[in-house]
């Protein structure tokens, strides 16, 4: 699929004479076109590449804030070509002229053309006129794009649904879907594989209902988002998005012991626009819930599909435990998150015992972070003190404070494990 994109993205470069790129609608890089102008063999005519399009080419995606100043242009409503003028203050030295890839009314992706100024006669058609020929071809070849873009969608779409029914839906229905979804993998299927979670997620609405809002990593055999009803719930997503409890992409690895794959994936879904940013944190709050910025989580590795609907809740998991401990994080792998596999497992009331709930009011935050940092230490006063840094006497004083809440002995065994599952739990 990828050499029939790139041989369309050569066939516009070589009509109109320019360097053509085509993105996803994410502005994920899918193919690059190269330019021959004609001129000096070394390459010294051709146009250079300005700082936004070096940066799309080298991390085979652009920043969201290059994404929200072309969309400023209304290049996901466009129906035919856009001008696209230069701005040196956002990195864009060259002008562009963007060919929306459409199919059946829904935007799939963009071409993309440099413009150095040998372009700037290019009449792009509308009231005044018909569009230049060789435009008009170029859309030609943009609309067999989108056509190609449109089917490998759907057939994501259908892979995405087949793992979703596989992982989260009834139990009488789950041998079809690893049936089908075996026959549609071919021999990956068989192979070594690994789930990843992603949340929370807020996939993008998509114009025409599709799949939208779903990237597509290397190395994912197929990716879904999981609804609220087969999860935690997660943060509040932004306006205009749907929540999901987690996004779930199944991952070919190369060995059965070699997660490097997955983590990449995770890696690549956490920049996509459906995660959710992260924020600063303040303080690092001990004891109080994890950040809302989105993290990744990475399940032991299968062999095969029959093991997969139990690697789901291994994957949130470790995602889960990604978001509350910043250690763990962005990405975590479930046989790295220890106690927290344990945690994750337990009813969401298991972190708001009586004896803790009011030391884990937020006026209480700093005596919580005090605590917990105490039980990390194993009860060792002045490595937690060197930790948090503070004089043992302020320590002592704090620990001192904590028992008097909470009716808690730290000298206890029992009385220490307890406070200690309910402050970890309570980041969950």
């Amino acid at each position: 699929m990828l050499d029939d994109y790139q041989q369309l993205v050569d066939e516009i470069s070589a009509a109109l004479g320019a360097p053509a790129t085509l993105e996803n609608r994410d502005f994920g890089l899918i193919a690059f076109g190269a330019h021959d102008s004609g001129g000096d063999p070394d390459g010294a005519d051709e146009p250079a590449l300005d700082p936004v399009r070096t940066r799309s080419i080298l991390r085979r995606r652009s920043t969201a804030a290059v994404r929200a100043w072309f969309e400023g242009f209304g290049i996901a409503r466009a129906q035919a070509p856009l001008r696209i003028p230069p701005d040196p203050a956002a990195g864009v030295f060259m002008g562009r002229i963007c060919l929306p890839v459409r199919h059946r009314g829904v935007v799939h992706g963009y071409v993309w053309l440099l413009d150095d100024g040998h372009l700037s006669d290019l009449e792009l058609g509308g009231p005044a006129g018909p569009p230049d020929p060789r435009l008009a071809r170029a859309m030609e070849t943009a609309a067999r794009i989108g056509a190609l873009m449109a089917a490998e969608a759907r057939a994501d779409e259908e892979l995405g649904r087949l793992l979703r029914d596989l992982l989260t839906g009834p139990p009488d229905g789950r041998d079809t879907a690893r049936t089908a979804l075996r026959a549609a993998l071919r021999g990956a299927a068989e192979g070594p594989l690994a789930l990843v979670a992603v949340t929370p997620w807020a996939p993008e609405d998509a114009e025409g209902g599709g799949p939208a809002g779903l990237p597509n990593p290397p190395g994912v055999a197929a990716l879904c988002a999981i609804p609220p009803a087969s999860g935690p719930a997660p943060a509040a997503p932004a306006a205009g998005r749907s929540p999901a409890a987690g996004l779930a992409a199944l991952v070919r690895l190369r060995a059965q012991t070699a997660l490097d794959p997955a983590r990449a994936a995770a890696e690549h879904l956490l920049r996509s626009p459906g995660a959710t940013a992260p924020a600063p944190r303040a303080g690092g709050g001990a004891g109080m819930p994890g950040s809302a910025a989105s993290a990744a989580g990475v399940s032991a590795p299968r062999r095969g599909l029959d093991d997969l609907p139990a690697a789901w809740p291994e994957a949130l998991a470790a995602a889960r435990a990604a978001r509350a401990d910043a250690r763990l994080g962005p990405v975590a792998e479930w046989s790295a998150i220890g106690p927290y596999r344990l945690l994750t497992a337990l009813p969401a009331a298991a972190g708001s015992d009586p004896a803790v709930r009011a030391l884990l009011e937020p006026s209480h935050a700093e005596l919580a972070r005090t605590a917990e940092a105490f039980l990390d230490c194993a009860g060792q006063a002045s490595r937690t003190a060197q930790a948090l840094g503070i004089h043992r006497q302020t320590l002592y004083y704090r620990l001192s404070r904590v028992e008097q809440l909470t009716g808690l002995d730290l000298d206890a065994g029992e009385d220490r494990l307890l406070l200690h599952m309910a402050l970890k739990s309570a980041r969950l």
